[in-house]
């Protein structure tokens, strides 16, 4: 049923692409930037993990390998974003705003493209193939933390070419890694009902989110401070009207309550609070990336694109990952019975 919901979805959401392409296009590359920080979160903690031990990883293992099983999707995702890129990137337009010509044109941002597909899939493969991943998680990291920092500025800070920040690719980075470990989170507490969670992954998640605030805290002062007209002209359109009551929302329940939850040490053992509180971390980052893009129009809300993205993004990465977990059970089974047999 899932399958053919997506699918359905998925085909809804090309024939309005291309039909109504600016209700389609800008929802479709907020949902994916979105999107795209689980598998790729997944992967650079799996790889720390590799480094550092630590009982985190053993719990949360299967499922961060759960997340790097959707980064396929990516094609999907990333050829929708190239399909709309006319409509969404003014510098792709020869008579458009170019302030760094050289960056920001379309055959270096295709390059661009096919070089983060190679470094990610490379990456991934090796994570799920297991084996002693510490041997490449130096390289690993390193090639993980340039390539996802450069797609978010392709991505999402390219919208307005006049816009620049150095802390935007470590904000970014810092929000997939995040949204990945409060998914991971989610998918162990629930698939272990009833068990105690551990205070460590609520320790975890707190230094986490403090270290994505700071970030994105720090370059908001930073441009308010230095009173920059370019970079506080990106922030207008974002904290006026509807969106400015929405960046509100976002501060309180990305940042405020999570904290207020997660540092009182008797909650951080209380499954209800630690699974809520995932939960609305990931919530608070998609609508965070919505917050990011569609601000750039001045349009209606592209409910329809929203809606149809999240499904066919959401359904997919929802199939791969119960495959996966599927396969991951019935192999820990086989290797049980093997142990016992001997």
């Amino acid at each position: 049923m899932t399958a053919i919901v997506t699918l359905a979805t998925l085909a809804a959401v090309v024939g309005g692409a291309a039909h109504m392409p600016h209700a389609v296009f800008p929802a479709w590359l907020a949902v994916c930037a979105a999107w795209v920080g689980w598998p790729l979160g997944s992967m650079a903690l799996l790889l720390v993990h590799a480094l550092t031990g630590g009982r985190w990883g053993d719990a949360l293992g299967p499922a961060l390998r759960g997340g790097i099983v959707t980064l396929p999707l990516g094609l999907l995702a990333l050829a929708g974003v190239m399909w709309g890129a006319r409509d969404l990137y003014p510098w792709m337009h020869p008579d458009g705003p170019l302030s760094n010509g050289f960056y920001l044109n379309g055959s270096f941002a295709l390059g661009r493209v096919v070089l983060y597909l190679l470094v990610w899939g490379g990456l991934g493969a090796l994570c799920l193939r297991g084996g002693d991943l510490a041997r490449v998680a130096p390289a690993g990291l390193i090639a993980l933390a340039f390539t996802f920092g450069f797609a978010a500025i392709d991505l999402t800070e390219s919208l307005d070419s006049r816009f620049s920040s150095s802390a935007y690719g470590l904000i970014a980075s810092a929000g997939a890694v995040l949204e990945a470990f409060a998914i991971a989170v989610l998918m162990e507490g629930t698939r272990a009902a009833g068990a105690r969670v551990s205070p460590d992954l609520a320790r975890l998640m707190l230094g986490l989110t403090v270290l994505w605030a700071y970030l994105d805290f720090m370059q908001f002062l930073i441009i308010w401070q230095s009173n920059l007209p370019v970079e506080a002209a990106w922030y207008g359109p974002r904290l006026r009207g509807t969106w400015g009551m929405v960046a509100v929302g976002i501060v309180m329940l990305h940042f405020v309550l999570p904290f207020g939850l997660l540092v009182a040490s008797p909650l951080q053992a209380r499954r209800g609070v630690v699974l809520t509180v995932a939960g609305l971390l990931v919530g608070m980052e998609t609508l965070r990336n919505l917050w990011l893009v569609l601000p750039t129009w001045m349009g209606p809300f592209p409910l329809f694109g929203v809606l149809g993205s999240l499904v066919v993004l959401g359904g997919g990465s929802a199939l791969l990952v119960a495959r996966h977990m599927e396969r991951e059970g019935a192999t820990s089974s086989r290797m049980r019975m093997d142990g016992a047999h001997v």
